[in-house]
């Protein structure tokens, strides 16, 4: 505690509460509805997501599976940790999640905010063959080889390749198209599983490439 300069005592910087404190930036992550046992085998299915902006008390998520209001999810995201909340509206291609926090985690998730606002722009560069980038929209659809067709969520694509969140676990060697983009399932994920494409694709036209089809 300190004085003011009329004598009144306001809070030092480590008693401070974050409420106001806000981040807005895509961050990778994955979440789960406890709740629904969706997945292979009967299991809790995890998906992709990401993050698009973050308080203490709020949280914007998009993802491929987007559950109802009241709904409870488990998230986590490296530079937050695990997050747990509520749906309390559902999104187009996500939710908002109010955050259930007690006040020393709220405050913990404060200082979190803080750091990762002072240091986005300091991340290391990737230095695979071909870059993953973060699509500036990741919903697209991924067509089967009996031409159903199922929403999916892009975690991240390169020129050879892509990863995707779907509701589907498809087995290895899998053919199917994301987008417009041609492949086969070579790797599966906790969050879902990558695509090899049939052939290597120009950097500038990914983005256009990967969007649904138009009729």
């Amino acid at each position: 505690m300190s004085l003011d300069a009329d004598g009144a005592t306001t809070p030092s910087r480590s008693h401070y509460d974050w409420h106001d404190v806000r981040f807005i930036g895509a961050v990778a992550g994955r979440y789960a509805l406890p709740d629904r046992k969706d997945g292979p085998d009967g299991k809790v299915a995890v998906y992709a997501c990401r993050l698009c902006s973050i308080s203490t008390r709020l949280a914007v998520v998009v993802g491929p599976m987007v559950g109802a209001e009241g709904e409870i999810v488990t998230a986590h995201f490296d530079e937050f940790g695990i997050l747990r909340g509520r749906i309390v509206r559902r999104l187009p291609s996500g939710f908002v999640l109010e955050l259930m926090l007690s006040p020393a985690e709220r405050n913990k998730l404060g200082g979190k905010i803080v750091w990762r606002k002072k240091h986005v722009h300091e991340q290391m560069p990737d230095k695979r063959e071909h870059k993953r980038i973060l699509p500036r929209d990741p919903r697209t659809i991924i067509t089967l080889a009996d031409g159903a067709t199922v929403p999916c969520f892009v975690i991240d694509i390169s020129q050879s390749g892509v990863a995707v969140s779907a509701q589907v676990w498809p087995d290895l060697g899998t053919p199917m198209a994301v987008g417009k983009l041609v492949g086969r399932v070579v790797r599966m994920l906790e969050v879902g599983f990558a695509l090899q494409f049939l052939q290597v694709q120009p950097l500038d036209q990914l983005e256009i490439m990967m969007a649904p089809p138009t009729l």
